[in-house]
């Protein structure tokens, strides 16, 4: 789904990024194309092509000339590596500043993550069911 929050080439980015990480697009799996992907979310083809040759400069992706886009080999775990490392800088590291800010100990808080773990992990189940 795009929406207005991010530029549309890096929501293209992350659509085909998400995809790649869920195991809908397969290491060697070809890409959509940049016209499919215009046709589908309704924006111009030069603005789907940025989002995509984001991903081909990441090596996240590869052309074959002539045939069109794949994933590259180990695409997947680039990707997660990608993401546990923005995961930290975003969520976790202000999560344990904010804990020692109120006192908390590293015990608290796991207990207070795997409190809360299945009710998160539902809303994401139910989030990615929405999506499709």
């Amino acid at each position: 789904m795009i929406d207005d929050s991010r530029p549309i080439f890096e929501q293209v980015a992350q659509i085909i990024a998400n995809d790649i990480i869920s195991g809908a697009l397969a290491e060697e799996a070809q890409a959509p194309s940049t016209n499919e992907f215009a046709a589908f979310y309704r924006i111009n083809p030069a603005t789907a092509a940025k989002g995509i040759n984001r991903l081909v400069d990441q090596g996240i992706l590869y052309k074959r000339r002539g045939i069109g886009m794949f994933v590259a080999p180990g695409a997947k775990e680039k990707l997660m590596a990608q993401r546990r490392e923005e995961f930290t800088a975003q969520y976790l590291q202000p999560l344990v500043a904010e804990a020692a800010k109120l006192g908390l100990s590293a015990r608290e808080v796991s207990t207070m993550i795997t409190e809360n773990w299945d009710t998160a992990a539902d809303l994401v189940t139910t989030a990615q069911g929405e999506m499709k």
